[in-house]
């Protein structure tokens, strides 16, 4: 979103006659609100919900046309112009990651649009790369600091296409020192296979277990999440909301109201 996150200006059932504040502080009263009131197991969340910015491996996408990356060029390290295994930004990504760091700015100061409680991040390069880039030095709260996590349920589709094949751990742990990595990631990239494409279905099961773990395990309201076209896609379509692309580098927030079920004995 280029204006406000696209939040509508509407009134809320919280909103106090004669008090003023900003559309956003009205929207984080509501929330507010909506988990005090709510009913025992249910919770509301708000996921700012990015892509990455460009990566090599999307310019030469672009370059090739989509029906022969995915036939041939997707599963080569690289090309003669590029290496996108675990593919890296672009400086047009590393432009479009500086964008979003001063619109997180603006929004921040003017707006003051709830800065991310928990940051979340895919363990791919780029966005790693692209969250520092967005983040870091921004004037936050003191008790909503930038400290990321690596989610390794948050990454791309994974197989075949090695653009999204993870660097190994001690790469990444040098590369990035500020990430705290989930426990239990492997060494080596286990997930990722050179003749398996996830399908819809079945990043869609990785990405509910995801979903189950956050909610279940952050007591976070506003949470952020640097992720993948096709990882938030399938957040999208677990959570229930309407399917739409998001160009690399943008943002989108989601208000999710979970319930949690209880399980029946057998």
């Amino acid at each position: 979103a280029s204006t406000n996150f696209g939040l509508i200006d509407r009134p809320y059932e919280s909103d106090v006659p004669g008090e003023s504040g900003t559309q956003w502080q009205r929207f984080e009263r509501e929330v507010e609100r909506l988990n005090d009131t709510a009913g025992e197991g249910v919770d509301y969340k708000v996921l700012y919900m990015g892509r990455h910015g460009q990566g090599v491996h999307n310019v030469a996408e672009a370059r090739y046309g989509r029906e022969e990356w995915d036939r041939h060029y997707a599963s080569l390290p690289g090309d003669a112009l590029a290496h996108w295994t675990d593919a890296h930004l672009t400086p047009t990504g590393i432009q479009q990651a500086l964008a979003a760091h001063g619109f997180w700015r603006r929004q921040l100061a003017s707006a003051k649009t709830p800065a991310p409680q928990t940051h979340y991040t895919s363990p791919l390069y780029r966005c790693l790369e692209t969250a520092n880039l967005t983040f870091t030095d921004l004037d936050l709260p003191v008790d909503r600091p930038y400290a990321p996590i690596v989610k390794e349920r948050l990454r791309e589709v994974l197989g075949v296409h090695t653009c999204d094949q993870r660097s190994p751990l001690p790469v990444l742990r040098s590369a990035f020192p500020n990430f705290v990595f989930e426990e239990g990631m492997a060494e080596e990239d286990e997930l990722w296979s050179a003749t398996h494409r996830e399908t819809n279905e079945e990043i869609d099961v990785r990405i509910k277990s995801l979903l189950d773990d956050v909610f279940g395990s952050d007591g976070a309201t506003f949470i952020s999440f640097t992720t993948h076209s096709g990882a938030i896609g399938s957040l999208l379509r677990v959570l229930g909301h309407r399917e739409f692309r998001l160009v690399t580098g943008s943002v989108v927030p989601v208000l999710v109201r979970a319930e949690r079920q209880q399980q029946v004995r057998q």
